[in-house]
């Protein structure tokens, strides 16, 4: 069961993350688990909520520069088609780019809170959620926020991760 941040409960990256979405106006609530969560399912199952409310915040990179796709945890990027409908190749960014870009170590990247801004996409599939849980700068940390926020915070662009499902 998570247990809500207490003073005694920091570090440098989720103090970077709850600075941030309080300088764009809203009242950081951080979540701290007793362990990592390492999956949107260990995420979901340990907040109660479905996996689709988990905002997947992975880095890539697109013609060698780092980007940020926000996604639903329901789902996986379709790398290739994305990469097309961006104009360009997504590739998986090594730890060292994920670090660089966001200051942040893989499993806890969070969509703000970085050194500087990081092109963002976020998963159109998020916006089927009143709330929706990102991670806050570290493995045992995550955040409530809306998609509404969530675009808003990180200057994202609402897009489509993988190819619409034919029937």
């Amino acid at each position: 069961m998570p247990a809500e941040q207490t003073s005694a409960s920091s570090h440098a990256a989720v103090d970077r993350v709850v600075a941030a979405l309080a300088a764009d106006g809203l009242e950081p609530r951080i979540v701290w688990f007793d362990d990592a969560v390492t999956t949107a399912q260990l995420a979901a199952d340990a907040l109660g909520v479905e996996v689709g409310q988990i905002a997947n915040s992975l880095v890539f990179t697109l013609d060698h520069e780092p980007i940020l796709v926000l996604t639903s945890g329901a789902h996986r990027v379709d790398t290739e088609w994305l990469g097309e409908q961006l104009g360009g190749r997504i590739g998986r960014a090594s730890k060292e780019v994920v670090k660089a870009a966001t200051g942040q170590v893989i499993g806890g990247v969070a969509p703000v809170g970085h050194p500087s801004p990081v092109r963002t996409f976020v998963d159109t599939d998020l916006a089927a959620f009143d709330e929706v849980w990102a991670a806050a700068g570290h493995a045992k940390t995550v955040f409530p926020t809306t998609y509404d926020d969530l675009v808003r915070i990180t200057g994202g662009t609402p897009t489509a991760v993988e190819p619409a499902q034919r029937a």
